[in-house]
């Protein structure tokens, strides 16, 4: 002790003098042997079964770099040092933390402690990222009663330096202290909490390779559960036990190789630690894997950018079957730990017998026998049929889940053509409930892509289109889920409209099938809906559905992305638009049908593409189609004088004076009243019968802007009336890009004597809890923005998200004239960014191009804009030609 207290006394800079030469050759001997075995990572390519061994030499590299520094710093002999954490397993990543404890003895001194923080220091000096604790027995023990983590930290503690025989003591005590079904039972629930913070599934587009849901860490929670529960520290032992078959414990070690090949390389790309999959480093990891194939270096930016689409899409399909494999497994252990663990505690739940085949025990269903499925594959199907029947039943039993994992050879070509196995998926798609969970249980286990085999091809199917925030497989799934809410009481207040058309439906698993097959082709190269309807139809032959049933499944599959496209994209209020969406459509039933898989369809994207604009367009469509359907043919004039009607009865709520109403009305065409609902009608003329009252003609009207929250409960409705001049679309979109707004939704309308009568549905982060403050700064700040004096201001530059940078869409402009050669549609798509319809607005005002009508659909990331414009350079081919170049530019800005 009296040398301890020496070496402590020793002054700091008298330390730093005698080690600092040797403290620098240890620095660069642990970075050239870190770099050898990162250049070693690099050579295993796309080849996971070696990754372990580098590992492990970076640990022992870095146990071998530790125990010299403190060699080198003649550390108090009382101290012990332990690996703890990750790298207490004897496996390091490349740039995770190195987790240590240095165990203190009970009563520590000054020195000692002081030894320890110049430990601590000289580790960064010589560029070891530390994350470090120094505590006695006592203090760890306490700790690890009070947070289950640092329990967990100390279960993996792995001596390092100085006295064994403290290293062994604390590791006795920990083990003594665990009370292994609290421990399970504590880290199942932790596990939960994690994967609710990744979104609750593998399939993130960015997955955390380590923390989400079948990640690293799910493997790490199996072997803390066993180790405390002394059932072993590795899946061999697991397996000799007879917690895992051997070939479970074969792939448990295959997937963990490859996650930590992943997480490797990660880490290498880039340079410091990076546990996520993020789109910036998808591209490059791929690449590194060997999925990109060589090719000639002179390709365009689009072929570049497929190029990496594709490379990237099979990387992350090669995680995410492994991400799910491990979800599996870590279902299966950690039940089957969890029963034994319990059932040495008390007397095992009998078995309450169900049939034959399966049994229910503490409300899980559960196989009378292993080996079930294989003597009996028709039980297989079974399995989930009897999972939606029987009250009570909550999931499957280990020893299921087990059975079925293993018996996946057994669901084969032969399998799928057996008559039993058809009439028990029907059977599973006609039941009255549990046909949510009952499919993504299939899904989960593997059953549903082995029966389904179009559908095996969507699992871990990744979507590039900026939109879709889900893999193939579970955006089908959550469609699924979207129309089955509609058929359940308790799910009406959430879309009224769709619950009352859906309580109407007398076949539900017709809509059910429909989403199934809707997306089932996508990545098969080709047209997905016509592929899929090829699909369905082959399907229905096979399970015997009627022809009437079949045709009508057909139809909405080949047709689900029409409806969307007709209200977002053409001019609803012009008859002939509705007119041939009823011919396409052909009857009612059909346009229910459509009706109900869009708005499932477009709900099921993403959680932010899906908005009251949309709801309305799409509910507008339905029912004017239905008019039309149901004989009433398209009337402008009885349409326009139904409206006016409406919009007068609104008006009289108001006490307008008589015929407050008819200054405005007069200055109006028809196109304006077909354009607009009665209430946009009512609120027009409420707010500019007075600017426009008889006695104020001899005035010109002055400019008004009013704004409310829109009808559908989404953003600001926003009302402009001016006169009309050059550049005024590009300014009233500059204005709302600078004041941070998003504009949804554009109705352009030029009044008989030349003002703008014109309506933007207009959106902002900040709306909900600010409405009555920004509809006041609209009304006040955008007059003032119109003034033709000033100078258009210059486009506000951001940065595009990440996704955009690395999976831009290409952009496309289509220019083509309507079908009486009026008026010209304008459609594009492009990565949405910042400002960028101001600059599409300022490439209108250059090209003197008039404005009618704008259809502002953003999804996601991606925009898909539509325009309708008239100008007498339109008509010139020369003047398109320049007209599409420069919307070109201003599109591939981003």
């Amino acid at each position: 002790m009296a040398l301890a207290c020496a070496v402590g006394m020793i002054p700091n800079a008298m330390v730093a003098d005698d080690l600092t030469p040797r403290l620098a050759a240890l620095r660069e001997r642990h970075r050239q042997g870190k770099a050898d075995i990162l250049n070693g990572i690099e050579a295993l390519g796309g080849r996971s079964a070696g990754v372990r061994r580098w590992l492990r030499r970076l640990a022992a590299l870095t146990d071998a770099t530790l125990r010299a520094l403190w060699k080198e710093l003649s550390m108090p002999p009382a101290l012990t040092l332990l690996a703890v954490g990750g790298y207490g397993r004897g496996e390091l990543f490349p740039y995770s933390d190195i987790d240590v404890l240095v165990l203190l003895p009970d009563a520590a001194e000054d020195a000692q402690r002081a030894a320890v923080e110049r430990f601590v220091g000289a580790c960064w000096d010589i560029g070891l990222e530390i994350g470090s604790s120094a505590r006695t027995v006592e203090e760890c023990l306490r700790e690890a009663a009070r947070d289950i983590t640092v329990q967990t930290a100390l279960l993996e503690a792995r001596w390092l330096a100085g006295p064994r025989r403290a290293a062994q003591q604390l590791q006795q005590r920990v083990l003594e202290a665990i009370d292994p079904l609290t421990f399970c039972r504590a880290k199942q629930f932790e596990m939960q909490q994690r994967h609710q913070r990744y979104e609750n599934t593998p399939y993130a587009l960015e997955p955390n390779c380590k923390e989400s849901p079948g990640g690293l860490r799910d493997l790490h929670v199996i072997l803390w559960v066993a180790k405390a529960a002394g059932l072993g520290h590795s899946w061999s032992e697991l397996a000799r036990r007879g917690l895992a078959t051997a070939h479970e414990a074969r792939q448990l070690r295959a997937n963990e190789a490859l996650l930590s090949l992943i997480r490797a390389r990660l880490h290498a790309l880039a340079r410091r630690r990076e546990d996520r999959l993020v789109f910036d480093l998808q591209a490059a990891l791929a690449q590194a894997f060997g999925l990109e194939a060589a090719g000639p270096a002179d390709l365009s930016r689009e072929q570049s950018a497929r190029r990496a689409r594709r490379a990237s899409e099979r990387l992350m399909r090669r995680y995410y079957w492994a991400a799910k494999a491990v979800t599996q497994l870590n279902q299966i252990l950690l039940l089957n730990i969890r029963e034994r663990l319990e059932h040495d505690e008390r007397s095992p739940t009998p078995l309450r017998p169900i049939n034959a085949r399966f049994a229910e025990r503490d409300g899980m269903l559960e196989v009378i026998s292993d080996e079930l499925y294989w003597r009996e594959p028709h039980a297989i199907l079974e399995t989930f049929l009897l999972y939606q029947q029987i009250p009570g039943i909550k999931g499957l039993s280990a020893r299921t889940l087990r059975a079925l994992y293993n018996a996946r050879p057994v669901m084969n070509a032969a399998f799928r053509r057996d008559p039993v196995n058809r009439r028990t998926f029907m059977q599973i798609l006609q039941q009255p409930q549990g046909i949510t969970h009952a499919f993504r249980l299939m899904n989960q286990t593997s059953v549903l892509g082995r029966y389904l085999w179009p559908f095996r091809h969507t699992v871990g199917q990744m979507q590039h289109d900026l939109f879709h925030v889900y893999t193939v497989d579970q955006h089908i799934l959550m469609v699924l889920r979207n129309i089955r809410r509609f058929f359940i009481p308790e799910h009406a207040h959430e879309y009224p409209f769709c619950s009352q058309l859906a309580a109407g439906w007398d076949k539900p698993w017709v809509l059910y099938l429909a989403a199934l097959f809707h997306d089932i082709a996508k990545g098969r190269g080709g047209d997905h809906s016509e592929l899929g309807a090829r699909d369905v139809l082959t399907f229905a032959r096979q399970h015997g559905i009627a022809r009437e049933d079949a045709e009508l499944i057909r139809f909405l599959v080949a047709e689900h992305l029409t409806m969307s496209h007709v209200a977002q994209r053409q001019d609803t209020s012009d008859p002939q638009v509705i007119e041939a969406f009823a011919r396409r459509v052909g009857d009612e039933r059909r346009l229910t049908g459509l009706y109900l898989l869009t708005v499932a369809d477009i709900r099921g994207t993403s959680p932010k593409v899906w908005n009251g604009w949309k709801a309305r367009l799409l509910e507008d469509l339905y029912r004017a189609t239905l008019r039309v359907l149901g004989g009433g043919a398209p009337d402008p004039h009885a349409e326009v004088e139904a409206r006016k009607r409406e919009a007068l009865a609104q008006l009289a709520l108001h006490a307008l004076p008589h015929q407050a109403h008819a200054a405005l009305w007069a200055r109006l065409d028809v196109g304006y009243f077909m354009r607009h609902s009665a209430d946009e009608i009512a609120w027009h003329t409420r707010h500019l019968s007075r600017a426009l009252a008889p006695h104020d003609t001899a005035s010109a009207p002055p400019t008004v802007v009013r704004a409310r929250l829109a009808p559908g409960g989404e953003g600001l409705q926003v009302l402009l009336y001016t006169a009309d001049q050059p550049e005024l679309f590009a300014r009233i979109c500059g204005y709302f890009d600078h004041a941070g707004f998003s504009i949804l939704d554009a109705k352009i309308h030029t009044t008989a004597d030349g003002y703008a009568l014109d309506t933007f549905h207009v959106t902002t982060d900040a709306l909900a809890e600010h409405y009555r403050e920004l509809v006041t700064l609209v009304e006040s700040e955008l007059p003032r923005a119109l003034d033709p004096d000033r100078p258009l201001p210059a486009p506000a530059r951001a940065r595009v998200s990440r996704r955009v940078r690395n999976f831009p869409v290409v952009p496309r402009v289509t220019l083509q004239p309507d079908e009486r050669g009026q008026h010209w549609l304008l459609s594009l798509s492009a990565s949405d960014r910042k400002g960028l319809l101001y600059g599409l607005a300022r490439v209108f005002a250059r090209h003197q191009v008039q404005l009618h009508l704008a259809k502002i659909a953003t999804l996601g990331e991606r925009v898909e804009d539509t325009f309708l414009l008239s100008g007498p350079s339109l008509h010139l081919p020369r003047e398109q030609a320049l007209l599409t170049q420069d919307l070109l530019q201003v599109l591939d800005e981003a």
